[in-house]
């Protein structure tokens, strides 16, 4: 990464994503950057949980390890599942086992996730877009931002659900951008575009009504064996004896 972001583990994919990655970006805009990392597999058999997740501003990037991704990913989180549908030129780290994420991505496609996931973030931009005093400048340009957003949401959901494929760089964002401009000044005309998404989702689609666990299990597996170095030295006194109840108490009385 072209980050100094410190992360206990190692970074297996990492990209630009968002507006940049959407085709919004214009001068001054924020690059976001966001990854996956595998912690080490040794680090996850103590009572200590490690951070899933690592987040700065200045540069803005988020990661998130690897089991957690593959989490919000499952449920077809918008902001967690574009990483792996990005073109190849806004990928900064991709190692073999980010290839390997990369190829299985339908895997944790299912119907009623999508649905769910992008009609939800879609309509959490429509509220926001409800609260905003657009006669303030500020306010306005982030209505605008919100408003791009939620078309962006229905077009991308309606594409995963018929065609499979997330179309991260999007073909018209001039369009996009003049529509979210509208749509800030008159937040009702988002209504028939969140009503027509949820028709068209509610129809006939490619996707299957359950991800694939398999090869997303797999996959994981290989992380945590690649990423596994056992203890150099004993964790006891080898002429110490070493008690066990064999997992379960005996009668104490």
């Amino acid at each position: 990464m072209s980050t100094t972001t410190a992360v206990p583990g190692t970074v297996l994919l990492s990209g630009i994503v968002g507006s940049t990655a959407y085709g919004f970006a214009h001068a001054g805009s924020d690059i976001d950057r966001l990854g996956l990392f595998a912690t080490p597999t040794e680090e996850l058999h103590g009572l200590r949980r490690p951070a899933e997740s690592h987040v700065t501003t200045g540069p803005d990037v988020t990661l998130h390890e690897a089991a957690k991704w593959c989490r919000l990913a499952l449920s077809c989180n918008p902001t967690a599942s574009e990483l792996v549908w990005l073109p190849d030129g806004l990928y900064e780290v991709r190692t073999p086992l980010g290839d390997e994420l990369v190829g299985l991505r339908a895997a944790f496609l299912s119907a009623p996730a999508v649905r769910k996931a992008y009609l939800g973030y879609a309509d959490q931009q429509f509220r926001k877009l409800l609260t905003r005093d657009t006669a303030d400048p500020a306010a306005r340009r982030r209505a605008a931002k919100h408003a791009r957003h939620l078309v962006r949401l229905v077009e991308q959901a309606v594409r995963l659900h018929e065609t499979g494929r997330n179309l991260i760089r999007l073909p018209d964002p001039e369009r996009i951008r003049e529509l979210g401009e509208r749509i800030a000044d008159r937040p009702a005309l988002a209504e028939g575009l969140l009503a027509d998404a949820a028709e068209r989702l509610a129809g006939p689609g490619v996707l299957p009504a359950a991800p694939d666990l398999r090869p997303v299990e797999a996959w994981l597996r290989r992380v945590r064996a690649a990423h596994y170095a056992p203890p150099r030295e004993p964790l006891h006194d080898p002429g110490t004896p070493v008690q066990s109840t064999g997992g379960a108490l005996g009668p104490t009385g």
